[in-house]
């Protein structure tokens, strides 16, 4: 079964670091995608960050370029997303998805996670 777990969530203080990790199962993840994004209470989902399947062509939303990094590691079938200078705004539930085409939007990922929450507050 297709699975996406994510981890490292929390509460941290504004401009402190967390790492997010999304672990896959039950599909080639090598071959796809891999797209992390957030929904705020009253908001819409917004896509964060992606990364192509190789790892080499990454691209961020323009409100946390700078600041966060994804990255993958296809040996361990994990993708991850460290954020630093965390702000208040950036508190949402985290979720990484998968699809076969870099290019796909959030409405045509084909496995998603159940989320993390990162709550940026003092």
């Amino acid at each position: 079964q297709e699975q996406l777990v994510e981890s490292g969530g929390g509460l941290v203080q504004p401009g402190g670091s967390l790492r997010l990790a999304c672990a896959a199962s039950g599909f080639a993840f090598e071959s796809y995608a891999m797209t992390w994004s957030r929904q705020a209470p009253g908001k819409e989902r917004e896509r964060v960050a992606r990364i192509t399947y190789t790892g080499r062509i990454t691209d961020y939303a323009e409100s946390v370029e700078g600041r966060f990094t994804i990255s993958r590691d296809n040996a361990k079938r994990t993708v991850y997303l460290q954020m630093n200078s965390l702000k208040p705004e950036d508190t949402a539930v985290y979720y990484c998805s998968a699809a076969p085409l870099f290019s796909s939007g959030l409405s045509l990922q084909e496995y998603w996670g159940q989320g993390t929450q990162v709550t940026v507050s003092t």
